[in-house]
């Protein structure tokens, strides 16, 4: 399961009612956020989520409505006498961002790891969960992420049977790691089935469409994507900006086949997204205007 909660949803600049770009994704006793916009800790306390337990923090590029609200997060972390080591990933340049952001958050109790992403596309873990981040089409370096689930095939006790593998290694074998016995040796393809279906969401925000976006996200539970602009008239200003329309982000819903589309990043412009959403409909129909604090779990398919 992996939990998601889309905390900010604006672009450029927090208004009254909408709290700049950052997204939650808890799995496993961890918690991974992406961005950190100005107004994150608050949006967080309005949730009811913890930043305490955060292990990572991913950066998409690093205008400021995507990395203001850092220097306050690991304060606060700091302040809660925090001691394990934070990772922090984003474009290359980031050490010498986070280093220049610390000027007024110099003493931390604890260490900063630092992943400086330099491919077209990277791939990260943590405890079993897939990071992918891939770059798109922004005025400055900017990258997405996807982060993957992989779920194995039901165990086959008939095999492990057949086998005469004892029972005290099922669990072992069912966790994927390979068995060396007075009996032989045992691997986890010789007593599972197929590989199920997995869970898979993708996250993106400033950039102008690309196939990247569509390959990377096929197929995912869940795609969280820019929509800067609903206006039809806005669409010269998302071309020059380097920006999405909700149109655009609808089109590559429907080519990568996603599940679910929530649209987010929205302009100071547009008080509400709402009324553009019939357009959006006609083109992809699963989808939804981000919301401060909206949030869904994601579960396997129980077969």
């Amino acid at each position: 399961m992996i939990d998601v909660c889309l905390l900010g949803t604006g672009g450029m600049m927090p208004l009254p009612y909408r709290w700049l770009t950052s997204l939650m994704v808890r799995y496993n006793g961890h918690s991974i956020l992406i961005d950190c916009g100005e107004g994150t800790q608050i949006a967080m306390k309005e949730k009811g989520w913890s930043p305490h337990p955060i292990d990572m923090i991913c950066f998409t590029h690093y205008h400021a409505d995507h990395i203001s609200g850092l220097p306050g997060m690991l304060l606060t972390l700091g302040n809660a006498e925090r001691k394990e080591p934070l990772t922090l990933v984003g474009p290359k340049g980031l050490a010498r961002v986070v280093n220049a952001l610390r000027v007024i958050a110099p003493e931390l109790p604890f260490e900063i790891n630092y992943i400086e992403l330099t491919e077209p596309e990277q791939e990260l873990e943590l405890d079993g969960l897939k990071i992918k981040a891939f770059r798109v089409n922004h005025n400055v370096i900017c990258y997405g992420y996807s982060m993957i689930l992989d779920r194995i095939g039901r165990f086959q006790v008939e095999k492990a049977m057949a086998l005469n593998i004892e029972k005290r290694y099922w669990s072992l074998l069912q966790k994927g790691e390979i068995v060396e016995t007075e009996q032989g040796r045992f691997t986890p393809d010789m007593v599972l089935g197929e590989q199920r279906k997995g869970l898979k969401l993708t996250y993106c925000t400033d950039t102008r469409p690309t196939n990247s976006i569509v390959e990377n996200a096929k197929d995912s539970d869940l795609f969280i994507c820019e929509g800067m602009y609903g206006e039809p008239d806005k669409q010269e200003k998302a071309v020059e900006h380097k920006h999405m329309t909700f149109k655009e982000a609808a089109e590559m819903a429907k080519r990568a086949e996603v599940q679910e589309l929530w649209l987010t990043h929205f302009s100071p412009s547009l008080p509400k997204a709402e009324p553009y959403m019939n357009d959006v409909r006609k083109i992809f129909p699963n989808a939804y205007a981000g919301k401060d604090g909206m949030s869904t779990e994601l579960q396997f398919i129980e077969e």
